[in-house]
């Protein structure tokens, strides 16, 4: 027999709150081009979701494809593009994929690194179709 707290079932009721909000950013921001492009119609639209940029990126699709049905964009793609939380090291300027969040360089051991990519959630771009 499994149980949820309440504790738990609220966290992942926020999660998907979350979530949601951020698939009606984007769909804000998509208005917003189409309307600065005469009412285009956007047929895909593409973000960068980082690693370790708090977003689910099922939630995050299931909010998105529930926010579009029964509209006029209801056929609008969303395509994830998924970075990998990567580091460079400054010892000895290599890049390198952070595993089981350890950031010591792999290559020379220096703790001396710096994020580079896995924290990203942007609009890379938007798809119009041809008229």
């Amino acid at each position: 027999m499994s149980h949820v707290t309440a504790r738990g079932a609220a966290r992942a009721h926020d999660k998907s709150l979350h979530e949601l909000s951020i698939a009606q950013a984007i769909l804000d921001r998509v208005a917003v081009e189409m309307r600065r492009h005469g009412g285009a119609r956007p047929s895909a639209v593409g973000i960068r979701l980082g690693e370790i940029s708090g977003v689910d990126r099922e939630a995050l699709a299931f909010g998105f494809e529930a926010l579009v049905k029964d509209t006029a964009w209801e056929k609008l793609l969303l395509d994830v593009d998924y970075c990998r939380r990567r580091h460079h090291c400054a010892a000895c300027a290599r890049e390198f994929a952070v595993l089981d969040f350890d950031t010591a360089c792999p290559y020379c051991g220096a703790l001396n690194t710096a994020l580079i990519s896995g924290d990203e959630l942007d609009i890379a771009y938007i798809e119009v179709e041809e008229a």
